[in-house]
């Protein structure tokens, strides 16, 4: 499977309590605009998103191929996944980074065994976005962030042979692009422990569209833990010279976050 089909990530969710501490996933900034405390705050957050994918992709100078699988065959395949996201807020300003990796394999056999009696594919794709914000308006219950950043793609196939005609053959096709975005990002607290956040980027540079958007509803447990569950989208359109990564990932979400 080319590895576009491949990517179980999940980036920053936010919080927020109404009663004087805000919680962002990977945000820690408290309270009001002119109550936050003094100095740097930080969060770490480890995440899981189970997104399905779909789309076209096409890589070795073959056609495209339309893409649809769900989560489950992606987890059939994975090696290994590695997410997280860490931010850090000073009054009103942040900075945040997010990096997901994944590699995942798959083997089968060759018709009649005369190429190669198995072809295995490895893929492995790497995104990691950088970027800062402001907030632009903040209340008892509410905060709105403008942000922006830089994502970079990575995503790299390798097909090795064995037996066969083909035996210890391997090739090698693989991209790395830059795109920048830029969006809003909001929270909404119901209660001292129940809040509501959301974000949504778009841009482009190396792809011809970028582009992330989620919905998500938080827990506090106490000042130093916080879960959040949601649903994340995300999509780009990258062709260049015959590597084609045009997919949209879907699926929800769930995070456990630090603040410290």
């Amino acid at each position: 499977m080319p590895s576009s089909s491949f990517c179980i990530c999940f980036q920053r969710l936010f919080g927020q309590s109404r009663y004087g501490r805000r919680y962002q996933f990977a945000d820690d900034s408290r309270g009001p605009r002119n109550h936050h405390q003094d100095g740097w705050t930080f969060s770490f957050a480890s995440y899981f998103w189970a997104a399905g994918l779909s789309g076209d992709v096409a890589q070795f100078g073959l056609p495209e191929t339309h893409v649809d699988t769900s989560f489950g065959d992606i987890f059939d395949h994975l090696d290994f996944g590695a997410m997280a996201v860490g931010e850090a807020r000073y009054g009103p300003y942040s900075i945040f980074a997010d990096v997901m990796y994944t590699k995942i394999s798959g083997q089968g056999g060759t018709p009649r065994g005369i190429l190669a009696d198995d072809v295995e594919l490895t893929s492995e794709t790497f995104a990691g976005f950088v970027g800062a914000g402001y907030t632009i308006y903040e209340d008892q219950a509410a905060r709105l962030d403008v942000a922006a950043g830089l994502r970079v793609w990575s995503v790299e196939s390798e097909l090795s042979f064995s037996g066969g005609i083909l035996h210890g053959i391997s090739r090698t096709d693989d991209a790395t692009w830059v795109d920048g975005l830029a969006g809003l990002r909001g929270t909404y607290s119901l209660t001292p422990q129940v809040y509501l956040a959301g974000w949504g980027f778009v841009g482009a540079g190396g792809a011809d569209f970028d582009w992330d958007v989620a919905a998500a509803i938080g827990y506090r447990f106490n000042d130093s833990v916080s879960a959040v569950a949601g649903y994340r989208a995300l999509g780009v359109d990258y062709n260049n010279d015959g590597f084609v990564f045009d997919i949209v990932q879907l699926g929800p979400v769930l995070g456990l976050v630090v603040h410290f």
